[in-house]
């Protein structure tokens, strides 16, 4: 196990860290004070913190170059809008609007609800919004066909009136006028029809839109706020009202930091109290409760600094980055518990330079192995599709560069100037000088108040705390027996199964109502959403790109050939293209439209009498089309990946160039590349946390374990949060990227301790490494956990996801450092001997 070593940068890096400690122990208020000015300097950027927002749903939640957003632009700019012939069908967007849903137990459709939805509805278009001195209401802004508010079709075909719900004979999901056919499943949810005919018994949810001109999203925005305080405010006895509009989810998603500004003040509290409960001694003069606190601000000096530089350099801050704090509280606090650790093996009889180049000797590699892995792996994360990934990564990684530097300088210049108070035996909280504790073993109620400065005089150093000696004299030479060895590979085998187990069932994607909070009302429509209107999914614009001969029998055959692979789908209900309502139009005038010369003559007047079909087609000065689309309704029998890629795979396949579109591909592109890239950048990261491992702890065989490991705690943490019902998506993948990270820190500390061992056998390696560093991994471990638990009281699917995976990579990492890599190293450790 010693024979092949890799320390010559092991050994020049431990003699600059001591050199570096000596000096810092040398002039530690100079340490102190100078990242507390930087600090003060740097975090000068959070005055940008509004300027610098940038919590655009789009921009950061789905792929930055993906394919939706280039068929999106070949819409708008092949099918530019008419102001004055608005179709919500043909939108490239998702528009502006506002929506409203209203639902009963019973029949929706009778006279006396109707009547109070209808009432509701002349509420809503007559409700008065002030602007610049002046009020408006819908109609002023509303999306205009023909120069009149685009309407809702259900209220239409009853004609405003309650009572003429009985007198019609409604059919679903369309019904059939003589002027034109009108889609009643956009309208009425959890319809109920007669068996042999598709006449409408009853339904249980009427859902009404309200579109409006995007030419002023300012006054769109005022009249969508007094919708929703309008609605807020509803309350009928008789009828149960959801409802949204275009900007809710936007606005509800910007209301998730706020919701945890709290959270962080509850979570450092509970942090500092237990640093200090950990780092508490029976010991007046040995005590490190003041090493302690100044960790915990040793953290947030670092979040203050990497947030406010990347701020002054103008750098977008995304919402998921305000759960950096809650993780570089962990890496913080598990380089101080190391710290401590090693300034507590170093000689009592030394000066405090010499005690702390001792302490940067021994602890600065295994602090420095995990801070560069830490931030390699954020790094990394910079390079995801998803905007929302790379402002944590980037945000992550600069403070978690920040903490290590603060580490160094202003911990160790804590510890340096908590050395000498004790180095004068000067009481931790009076600072009065107080008498060593006499060799007659006084009360721990007289060593805590009136003694201390006590230590072990054979060894020179402090005295062993319990969970230490617990670590040593019992954790040890248990994990080491060969029976529970046994057991540790078979709870191994377990752990890797039901992982797996839980990774085949991984779910992918963003389901975009995560993004809002708990109690927000948008959970109330989503729910009635799903609830009676799930069974038709959306109307998708499919674009013939090429100019083809529509008049000739084999483009026709093609096109027809392409509309019956599309329809032959199983999530596909029906179509809908002018082509087939002009073919339908000249049979029924008896018209031949054979040659181009007819068909061009034809079409004007057709289009006169179908203006909306205009909209479908991109016609040069010559009347020549250029292009066209139809539409696709399609149902909601398959995931919406299936969907999406069934339709774009049937518009490669046919013989005409086509391109399929909708606004909602935008955020189904996400299921297209998460897996990808999180499998990509994961790998890329393990690979360098390999090389890093390589570099710096000098054996390659436990820097290969130091991999392994890595990739086994993602494994775990991948299915475990499945079965937790966490799905792969940008918010999840942001965690697994910081897991690659967080894995390191629990082996790399312990490999490093176990080759670092003098012993000559594996299993006295182990055991001293445990005993050395099993109780500074396990307060780091809490401390994370900690400072995390919080959050799994928010109400943001956000910070609950972080909490879920940050608990699943603490657990697993602990499991791995504590329990696993102990005994595969003295595994390998008996291999390579036995070899």
């Amino acid at each position: 196990m010693v024979r092949c070593r890799t320390d010559c940068l092991e050994k020049p890096l431990r003699v600059c860290f001591e050199m570096m400690g000596r000096f810092i122990g040398s002039h530690p208020r100079w340490f102190l004070i100078v990242p507390l000015i930087v600090s003060a300097a740097l975090g000068s950027g959070f005055y940008f913190l509004q300027d610098r927002l940038s919590n655009d749903i789009e921009e950061q939640f789905t792929p930055v170059y993906g394919l939706a957003k280039m068929e999106r632009k070949y819409t708008e700019e092949t099918f530019p809008r008419n102001s004055s012939m608005f179709s919500s069908f043909r939108l490239s967007t998702d528009g502006s609007y506002a929506t409203l849903m209203a639902t009963s137990d019973g029949n929706i459709l009778t006279a006396e609800l109707l009547h109070n939805i209808l009432d509701l509805d002349l509420r809503v278009r007559s409700m008065q919004v002030e602007f610049e001195n002046n009020s408006f209401e819908y109609g002023d802004i509303c999306a205009k066909v023909m120069d009149s508010c685009a309407s809702n079709d259900f209220l239409d075909v009853i004609e405003y009136n309650a009572s003429h719900v009985k007198s019609i004979n409604l059919t679903f999901p369309w019904y059939h006028t003589d002027c034109k056919s009108i889609p009643l499943y956009l309208s009425l949810g959890s319809v109920k029809v007669h068996t042999e005919t598709s006449f409408i018994e009853s339904a249980k949810a009427v859902q009404l839109r309200y579109y409006l001109d995007e030419s002023n999203q300012t006054k769109n925005n005022l009249w969508l706020e007094s919708f929703i305080s309008l609605l807020s405010n509803e309350s009928a006895s008789s009828l149960q009202m959801s409802y949204t509009t275009s900007k809710s989810m936007q606005w509800e998603f910007e209301k998730s930091p706020a919701s945890v500004i709290y959270l962080f003040s509850i979570a450092y509290a509970v942090v500092i109290l237990f640093s200090i409960v950990t780092c508490w001694r029976l010991d007046s003069v040995r005590t490190k409760v003041w090493v302690a606190s100044c960790g915990v601000i040793c953290t947030g000096l670092a979040v203050l600094s990497g947030f406010g530089v990347l701020l002054l350099l103008d750098q977008p801050f995304v919402m998921t980055a305000a759960s950096c704090p809650f993780m570089i509280l962990g890496i913080g606090l598990d380089d101080m518990f190391i710290l401590i650790s090693c300034w507590q093996r170093s000689r009592v009889l030394d000066d405090v330079p010499d005690r702390l180049g001792a302490t940067y000797r021994d602890a600065a590699i295994s602090v420095s192995i995990t801070t560069l892995t830490d931030a390699l792996s954020l790094f990394l994360g910079c390079s995801s599709p998803f905007g929302s990934v790379r402002s944590f990564c980037l945000y992550a990684g600069i403070s978690v560069c920040f903490c290590y530097l603060y580490s160094i300088t202003f911990l160790g210049a804590c510890m340096a100037l908590n050395g000498l108070r004790e180095s004068e035996k000067r009481h931790w909280f009076t600072c009065a000088r107080v008498p060593e504790d006499s060799q007659s073993r006084p009360s721990n109620a007289f060593r805590v108040c009136c003694a201390g400065g006590g230590y072990d005089h054979t060894t020179e150093k402090e005295e062993t705390e319990p969970m230490s000696h617990f670590f040593q004299h019992f954790f040890s030479p248990c994990l080491i027996h060969k029976g529970t060895k046994v057991f540790v590979l078979v709870s191994y085998a377990g752990y890797l199964a039901v992982s797996i187990y839980g990774i085949v069932l991984l779910k992918e994607g963003l389901d975009i109502k995560n993004l809002a909070l708990d109690d927000s009302y948008l959970i109330r429509y989503y729910r009635h959403q799903e609830e009676h209107f799930s069974k038709y999914g959306y109307n998708v614009m499919v674009a013939v790109k090429q100019p083809i001969a529509y008049w000739n029998d084999n483009d026709q055959r093609d096109l027809h050939c392409c509309i019956s692979s599309f329809e032959k789908l199983d999530f596909v209900n029906s179509t809908y293209a002018w082509f087939t309502s002009y073919k339908h139009y000249a049979s029924t005038s008896d018209l031949n439209i054979s040659s181009k010369e007819a068909f061009h003559s034809h079409l004007s007047h057709f289009l006169e009498l179908n203006p909306m079909f205009k909209l479908d087609l991109n016609l040069t000065a010559g009347s020549t089309i250029q292009a066209s689309r139809f539409f696709v309704q399609t149902l909601n029998h398959s995931m919406l990946k299936d969907m999406m890629t069934g339709l774009r795979v049937t518009a490669e396949e046919c013989p005409i160039e086509l391109l399929v579109y909708h606004p909602a591909f935008i955020y189904f592109d996400q299921y297209m590349v998460i897996s990808d890239s999180t499998i990509q950048t994961i790998l890329i990261a393990v690979i360098a946390m390999l090389l890093v491992s390589l570099t710096l702890i000098p054996n390659p065989l436990c820097s290969v374990c130091v991999a392994f490991s890595i990739c086994s705690v993602v494994i775990g943490v991948a299915g475990f949060m499945s079965l937790w019902g966490v799905s792969l998506d940008s918010i999840s993948m942001i965690n697994l990227i910081m897991c690659v990270g967080f894995s390191v820190d629990f082996s790399a500390h312990i490999s490093y301790a176990f080759v670092s061992s003098p012993k000559g056998d594996a299993n006295e390696k182990a055991a001293e490494a445990l005993a050395h560093l099993g109780y500074p991994i396990l307060q780091g471990a809490l401390s994370t956990v900690l400072g995390v638990v919080v959050l799994s009281v928010s109400g943001s699917y956000i910070f609950r996801t972080f909490f879920k995976i940050m608990f699943l990579v603490i657990a697993c990492g602990l499991l791995h450092g504590l329990v696993f890599i102990p005994v595969f190293l003295t595994l390998i450790g008996a291999c390579s001997k036995c070899c």
